[in-house]
């Protein structure tokens, strides 16, 4: 068991913690327990289900099937999210990104997060249980546990390969979606649960080469602090060149068309060069850039499988 660490500048003590929470306003603490949940990764997260949805029913599926998969998932996510907080908790007082979080600066104790993450769980399973079906419900828990034990318990002190490994808990949206609707995984969900999956060493290896000495400090195994930043430039090059035919697979598969696969293959065509660049200049504001790109080239990636699914099976036939 690892000894309390020391408080650094501009982190409040354990004792101070105390004061923080019996100071902070109602709405304060609200805020704090949003915060808790990670509402722009859950709504990232929620695009990512929405195609998987239509493309299940081959249509709109029925409005309780539709708005119990959203809701369920957003659970299951803030759930994830939550507890990840409360295990993160020693080492997020070390870092500069995660100082200012709720549990580190004392506006939540660690057992409010705790029982927050557990009711989160418990919600997300009688939503999806209940009218999602027990499949989506089953899928749902395996992602938290995924998240909150096998990737914040285990593998992200242990290994550089956590976020590699670890990529598989945000990608179950398309699972639970798919499944929501038609009680089993087939072979298009697991593709678009495979994109995730491929994005996410690029987007988050691109930040962690800008925050190595915030995981130094941590003593957390990122790539860049074992391996160094040229390997990690290059390892981000070769996961954003195999990223580019995993998204074309829909089209593939004959579950999306051109409507998405041209813009899709051009923007994993400037995905790739900005990775390339990355490569060759080894510059921090580049690998800034690559982060910020990331995310946008995700959340269009899935905005336009909806667009285009929407226009196969809802327009004029």
């Amino acid at each position: 068991m690892k000894p309390d660490l020391p408080a650094r500048p501009g982190i409040p003590p354990h004792g101070h913690a105390a004061v923080a929470v019996r100071g902070a306003s109602t709405l304060r603490v609200a805020q704090a327990y949003l915060e808790l949940t990670k509402p722009r990764i859950v709504l990232l997260i929620l695009m990512t289900g929405l195609p998987a949805l239509l493309m299940a029913a081959r249509g709109l599926p029925s409005p309780r099937i539709l708005g119990a998969a959203l809701l369920g998932t957003a659970l299951a996510a803030g759930a994830g999210s939550s507890f990840n907080h409360y295990v993160d908790r020693d080492i997020d007082r070390l870092m500069h990104r995660t100082r200012n979080r709720p549990l580190p600066t004392g506006i939540l104790r660690p057992a409010q997060a705790l029982g927050f993450a557990f009711t989160l769980t418990a919600l997300a399973w009688v939503v999806l249980a209940g009218w999602a079906g027990l499949p989506a419900a089953v899928i749902a828990m395996a992602s938290i546990f995924y998240y909150a034990v096998v990737y914040s318990v285990w593998l992200k002190r242990r290994t550089p390969q956590n976020i590699v490994i670890g990529g598989g808990a945000g990608a179950m949206a398309p699972l639970i979606a798919w499944a929501a609707v038609t009680g089993r995984v087939e072979l298009p969900a697991i593709v678009l649960a495979a994109i995730v999956f491929f994005w996410t060493p690029p987007h988050f290896w691109s930040l962690a080469l800008n925050r190595r000495d915030d995981y130094l400090r941590a003593g957390v195994p990122m790539l860049p602090v074992t391996h160094g930043e040229e390997e990690t430039r290059r390892q981000i090059a070769v996961y954003s060149v195999a990223l580019v035919p995993v998204t074309l697979l829909p089209v593939l598969l004959g579950t999306a068309g051109p409507l998405y696969g041209i813009p899709a293959l051009a923007m994993g065509g400037a995905f790739v060069a900005q990775a390339l660049r990355l490569l060759r200049t080894r510059s921090g504001a580049d690998a800034s850039r690559l982060f910020g790109f990331s995310i946008l080239y995700l959340f269009l990636i899935f905005v336009l499988l909806t667009v285009d699914v929407s226009v196969r099976v809802l327009g004029p036939r």
